[in-house]
């Protein structure tokens, strides 16, 4: 039997949530002004599971990162009305709003000018895509498309609902036709196509692709000729459960867990080594591993989640 035990899973995600937890913190105090998807939305993602599986959190902490990101989306409310976004554009935006739905955060007029945003940016293009590239998280057209899509469906307005209607239509036929070329394509596409409300058989078939770039290790890889790692493979997992309705007790996810279990450090930490070349200045956000530290930050949310997702939800 591959399943890892429950024990275990549960040791590894309470020995995470800490150091994500004081990241986050640590981001938000040393970047007062500005929201980050590395140490803001997915900490937040990986909180919000982990509590919806029973996990003790620092509940006081979830609630100030969601306040911190609904201020950040507050501030620039007058720029997305006119279209305009902020730094990060779409990514930052959609993420954003991720994090607020994980959280639980009820619509208002601030989601609603960030929806109204995300229908005006880009709308010459087939897709939304990222402002800068910092690989692996920030540079595929499809993880920018999943974000906007993603925030539009979650809190697009009555008003805008035509509007969203139309623009998914144009995306997902564009989904349909464009080929992933990479781990992170592949796990953003199937996202999307579910997001996008892709037919049942196409849905399944982006699955089936990503499904078939798993290791031996049971590990994913970012790139064909790069090692497995875990950030790589987290993002497979848990795409493959909520996008591509893979059961948490199905092999492949049991060898998965356990590739993720193997690569846990003794600090309860994770590390990735970086591929994108550094655009802002560098801080301490509290996560370990220096230089490599936000795509690690990455790696663990993602990871964390993945561990969560297969225990079983408590009410």
């Amino acid at each position: 039997d591959l399943t890892p035990p429950a024990g275990n899973i549960k040791a590894a995600v309470e020995k995470s949530l800490p150091l994500l937890t004081a990241a986050a913190r640590g981001s938000m105090e040393k970047r007062e002004r500005c929201f980050t998807c590395h140490n803001q939305g997915l900490p937040i993602m990986a909180l919000a599971a982990a509590q919806s599986r029973g996990f003790k959190i620092d509940a006081d902490e979830l609630a100030k990162q969601l306040k911190f990101t609904a201020d950040f989306l507050d501030k620039n409310r007058t720029n997305y009305v006119a279209g305009k976004g902020q730094g990060g554009q779409t990514d930052t935006a959609g993420y954003a709003l991720w994090a607020l739905e994980n959280g639980g955060w009820k619509p208002n007029g601030t989601t609603a000018a960030v929806s109204e945003y995300l229908l005006l940016w880009q709308r010459d293009l087939e897709h939304w895509r990222p402002q800068s590239r910092r690989p692996p998280t920030e540079q595929s057209l499809f993880t920018s498309t999943h974000a906007a899509l993603r925030g539009l469906k979650t809190f697009g307005t009555p008003e805008q609902r035509e509007r969203i209607r139309q623009r998914t239509e144009q995306v997902r036929a564009w989904l349909l036709k464009t080929p992933a070329q990479d781990n992170e394509d592949r796990v953003f596409r199937l996202r999307a196509l579910h997001i996008a409300g892709a037919a049942e058989p196409d849905v399944s078939k982006a699955a089936q692709e990503l499904l078939q770039t798993q290791r031996a290790d049971g590990g994913w890889a970012q790139l064909a000729g790069m090692e497995t790692d875990s950030y790589a493979t987290s993002t497979a997992l848990v795409a493959l459960h909520q996008a591509g309705g893979l059961a948490t007790t199905d092999e492949t996810y049991r060898k998965g867990l356990r590739y993720l279990l193997e690569k846990q450090l003794a600090d309860g930490s994770w590390l990735v080594t970086s591929r994108s070349k550094p655009i802002q200045s560098y801080y301490e956000s509290g996560y370990p591993h220096g230089t490599n530290q936000f795509i690690s930050i990455s790696a663990a949310s993602w990871a964390t989640t993945a561990l969560a997702l297969s225990l079983p939800k408590v009410r």
